[in-house]
């Protein structure tokens, strides 16, 4: 830490507050440096950190975490929060297994106040704690900090309907950067705009303020009377915004990106001890030329040399595979249609954003939204493709459930991210949509296994049903089965005596590797393929087992609500005596951690299903269910 002077001497909010006000500048040079060299060599959410370095320093300055509750909405933007936590030490574990987390996580520390890896959430929660707080008597301030983009959900409109009303000293601060992962969309990113006042008035604004302060008590009066007849005459005057019509004081917009005009605008809100709604504009990837280039970009990043700006050009991905084969159906069917919350690049859609703009849809961080959206323009003819990571889909359960499926409508759903996702952890692994899936009447669920598999099941998605239909796939590449199987709902791929394996998706790759290391010991295992989870050949299955009598059934996912119990089920009424073992998360969120760490953690990579066969071949006398 020899070359940060500053920096090196924090390891809590305490140490930050020594700092002399005007050297604060200096300590974000610093830390801006700090996290150019270690996200460049962990990956993680580099252009969104970078932006908000200023507005974190000032927050600690101002507020005394953890009794001041400081959230930060979606939480990837906790980075500059982390390192002035005591946690700087350990970035070089960023989001790696037994490392620190990318996102808020209370159990790391007590200065993460809630848990957060969702968007739209945070003025749910801190006013959640300004009404405990204030029945417990505590005298303290809740502040979240939320994105442009996360204003988008209509959650955050709930709260803040809810919040404005209620007369408790809860701090909003709108970190407005035009970009939530993709550019901002919508109404509300033009209304930003305009609301943007010239950055000439906020000079004049401090440069007076500095100079009043010169006098000291009087100077300061002065100042506080000023701010005061302005608020008033303003409270008079001029049209409202949608936050006084709420409820709040409205402070800004102000460079987020000048500390002075951060500090003083965070005094003044903590002392109206009322609702606030501060709006900060700040330039995302701020102090590294490549970021703030290719915000979108560098919002997640795997390792780079940070140097030249970019690392190795990426392979051939699933998410790739998924647009290609959107533009190639687009170009033949002009019903379909692309839409996405906030996520063109993550889910492969950029070129096809550029290809079809008239047919591209991007309505925010609106996940229940978008799903509703489809179904009307089911109902009216279009072939609507939402493109979506599981984590997220979470958020439509409703609409997918009330709008699409009793509606019959047929609307795609491109599920992306399923299973392990690895660093970003437990707020967005995909480990719950086989369950929530499979639970909603009339939804066909294709889960393709390879690149060609994919291209195949969306395909059939879109020309071959009528109803809701989703296809789920994993982040990432393809591994070493590279088939396509899809001329079958559910299909034998390896023939076997002693073992039957059963699987879907990305993880047949570890049933088979399973099947290869078993046959070297002299165990020969039966590998059955499920490519449509709505439906499994129930008959093929219980006639494998019926050979083999035992069964494993290999899932990333939970196991409530799994393929597994739902083979379990169907067996417990055959007279059919078979030992049956479910290899999946079992009720874990699971952790951070890279993809392959997890299986070997949960036992369910190939390693771990060999140890699970030999140990139930080792113990005949075995039956049941496990």
């Amino acid at each position: 830490m020899s070359d940060y002077t500053i920096l090196s001497n924090i390891d809590s909010p305490q140490d930050l507050k020594q700092v002399p006000r005007d050297k604060l500048p200096q300590l974000c040079e610093e830390i801006r440096r700090f996290l150019i060299d270690k996200v460049s060599k962990t990956g993680g959410h580099l252009a969104s950190n970078l932006g908000i370095v200023e507005l974190s320093v000032a927050l600690h300055y101002v507020f005394d975490s953890p009794d001041d509750h400081i959230m930060f909405d979606v939480g990837h933007q906790c980075y500059v929060h982390k390192i002035l936590t005591g946690r700087k030490d350990r970035f070089d574990t960023l989001r790696q297994l037994d490392g620190i987390s990318g996102f808020l996580r209370p159990s790391e520390s007590e200065h993460d106040c809630f848990v957060s890896g969702h968007a739209s959430n945070s003025v749910s929660a801190v006013l959640g704690m300004a009404r405990g707080d204030k029945l417990r008597g505590r005298k303290v301030s809740s502040v979240c900090v939320i994105g442009d983009g996360a204003l988008t959900g209509g959650m955050a409109y709930e709260a803040l309907n809810d919040a404005g009303r209620s007369g408790l000293p809860l701090i909003v601060i709108l970190n407005d950067n035009d970009m939530s992962i993709s550019k901002s969309v919508g109404g509300l990113a033009l209304w930003l705009s305009k609301i943007r006042l010239k950055p000439r008035y906020f000079s004049l604004k401090y440069s007076t303020q500095a100079f009043l302060r010169r006098f000291g008590t009087a100077g300061n009066k002065t100042i506080e009377w000023i701010s005061d007849f302005k608020s008033d005459f303003k409270h008079k005057v001029l049209p409202e915004n949608i936050f006084s019509v709420l409820g709040f004081d409205y402070l800004g917009p102000a460079d987020g990106n000048d500390i002075e005009s951060i500090l003083s605008l965070l005094i003044q809100a903590k002392r109206l001890r009322r609702p606030v709604v501060i709006h900060l504009k700040t330039v995302k990837g701020k102090g590294y030329a490549y970021s703030e280039d290719a915000p979108d970009f560098y919002h997640g990043v795997s390792a780079f040399d940070s140097a030249v700006g970019r690392s190795s050009k990426q392979s051939l991905s699933f998410a790739k595979v998924f647009g290609d084969t959107m533009m190639e159906l687009s170009r033949s069917d002009d019903r379909v249609c692309a839409v996405t919350a906030a996520m063109d690049m993550g889910t492969g859609l950029s070129e096809y954003k550029k290809a079809f703009p008239d047919r591209f849809f991007d309505v925010g961080i609106a996940e229940g939204h978008a799903v509703t959206m489809c179904a009307g323009m089911a109902k009216v003819g279009m072939i609507p493709v939402f493109a979506v990571y599981s984590t997220f889909l979470q958020r439509g359960y409703d609409q997918l459930l009330h709008d699409a499926a009793l509606n019959n409508a047929h609307v795609v759903f491109g599920v992306d991210h399923t299973g392990s996702v690895g660093a970003d952890g437990p707020t967005h692994h995909g480990l719950f949509d086989t369950a929530y899936l499979r639970s909603i009447p009339q939804m066909a669920i294709y889960a393709p296994s390879s690149y060609s598999e994919l291209a195949r099941a969306l395909k059939m998605a879109v020309c071959e049903h009528n109803g809701p239909v989703a296809v789920k796939y994993p982040k990432g590449c393809e591994d070493i089965f590279t088939d396509d199987t899809f001329d079958s709902g559910t299909v034998c791929i390896r023939q076997g005596k002693d073992v039957t394996l059963i699987s879907y998706g990305i993880m047949i790759n570890e049933a088979v590797k399973a099947a290869d290391m078993l046959k070297g010991i002299g165990i020969s295992a039966e590998v059955i393929k499920i490519n449509r989870l709505d439906e499994p050949d129930m008959d093929m299955i219980i006639s494998s087992a019926s050979k083999t009598r035992r069964l494993f059934v290999l899932e990333d996912c939970v196991r409530a609500g799994s393929i597994g119990e739902c083979i379990s089920a169907c067996l417990v009424q055959t007279d059919v005596n078979v030992y049956v073992e479910l290899l999946n998360f079992r009720d874990s969120f699971s952790e951070v951690g890279t993809t392959a760490q997890n299986y070997s953690l949960h036992g369910i990579d190939a390693q771990g299903v060999c140890a699970a066969v030999m140990s139930a071949v080792k113990n005949e006398s075995r039956e049941g269910i496990r």
